[in-house]
């Protein structure tokens, strides 16, 4: 397990960091993140990922007393990176109970799912309590920092399995990114479900006003396929189709693979491949002809979510349709996982640092702040309950 340690440089930023900051996420963290063998970047996909309001991720940064508990680190999915990051900040902010803001409640207003809580707790102090760490009662002075690094599923998932880091954050199964059976995995990995996405596809603003609202399952695989190559083939302009995919390594690229064209190692034609959610939103706002997939989070202007026909099925990118692309039953919709690792120090496969860190994810105030607000979808309660049954015990 790593113990690095650090002291917060920031203060916690607004909400809404994730969308307007996504862009310079990668530049930032670019040292922290491992080789994808894409010709895109070796970065992800995520917002800055701080809450502070610097813009910066020294928030993730904390040098604790010598004798305090090793630093929780993390390292993976560009895609689960706005949660386990922005859960981080939130963790090294150490926020106290009166906050209202981000953390407890005062005369202006509370933080989601507070009646469940109501703590004079600070936030770290309060969940590593739990699990018998001994509260600092200071902001910025977590009882054990956590940092969180930003590369690919893939690499997120050898960083885990090397023992570089203590969670391995993945947006795809850790079996496809480390090529290994359900068997091996249930040996040497817990898997920690934080939350969901149901990963859209996406064209660019001129083929959607063109006409392509909505493409068939087996339209969407001709064009990823080869077998369709001009947007007139499907309802579009007599235009080529610039096909866009994500880095292989990415959990985005597997899963997309996996759901839509039945294997992880399912061929693709594609004219490019980016390793960085943003870098292929930025594709399909600067042409007139792309498509491309990629984390919900990261959906922005100038570029269109479509509907998609799975077998008579029509699945919309609307929360009020009457089946959306956040519903279970979305051929897309993939789990969002933070793997711990099964060796000789911790047979669990989740020590009380780590449990301590999942579990505030696995809380309605986690799941709001962290995977609601970031655009994912949350867990439903037995969901929950199931993931919480895979910590150790709470002292």
């Amino acid at each position: 397990m790593s113990g690095n340690s650090g002291r917060q440089a920031g203060a916690v930023s607004r909400r809404k960091y994730l969308l307007s900051s996504a862009a310079i996420g990668a530049a930032g963290l670019a040292g922290c993140s491992g080789n994808s063998g894409s010709d895109g970047s070796d970065g992800g996909d995520g917002s800055d990922g701080s809450d502070g309001s610097d813009g910066s991720d020294s928030s993730n940064t904390i040098e604790s007393e010598s004798s305090a508990p090793a630093t929780v680190t993390a390292e993976g999915s560009s895609t689960v990176y706005p949660i386990s990051n922005k859960g981080s900040s939130y963790w090294n902010s150490n926020s106290p109970a009166s906050d209202g803001e981000y953390w407890g409640s005062n005369s202006e207003g509370s933080v989601a799912g507070w009646d469940q809580i109501e703590t004079d707790m600070n936030i770290a102090d309060y969940f590593a309590s739990l699990y018998g760490f001994e509260p600092s009662g200071e902001r910025s002075n977590p009882p054990f920092a956590t940092r969180v690094a930003l590369s690919h599923s893939g690499t997120g998932c050898e960083a885990v399995r090397d023992g570089l880091v203590d969670i391995g954050n993945s947006s795809g199964p850790i079996t496809a990114e480390l090529d290994i059976s359900e068997s091996e995995r249930d040996e040497n990995y817990v898997d920690h479900v934080v939350g969901r996405d149901g990963q859209p596809v996406f064209v660019s603003q001129e083929i959607y006003d063109a006409g392509v609202e909505q493409l068939t399952g087996d339209q969407i695989r001709g064009i990823y396929q080869g077998d369709i190559t001009n947007w007139s083939d499907v309802g579009g302009p007599d235009r080529e189709i610039f096909v866009v995919g994500r880095a292989e390594g990415s959990g985005t690229d597997t899963s997309f693979r996996l759901n839509m064209l039945g294997d992880a190692d399912a061929p693709m034609d594609v004219d490019s491949r980016f390793g960085q959610n943003q870098q292929v939103q930025q594709v399909l706002q600067d042409n007139d002809n792309a498509i491309g997939y990629m984390a919900l989070a990261f959906a922005g202007s100038g570029i269109q979510a479509i509907a998609i026909d799975f077998e008579g099925t029509v699945y919309r990118p609307d929360a009020d349709a009457e089946n959306t692309i956040f519903d279970s039953e979305y051929p897309l919709n993939r789990d969002l996982h933070m793997y711990t690792r099964i060796n000789d120090e911790t047979p669990s496969g989740t020590d009380m640092r780590e449990a301590a860190f999942l579990n505030m994810f696995l809380t309605e105030f986690g799941q709001k702040t962290f995977v609601e607000d970031v655009n994912y979808i949350t867990l439903p309660t037995s969901d929950i309950e199931s993931e919480r049954a895979k910590l150790p015990d709470q002292a």
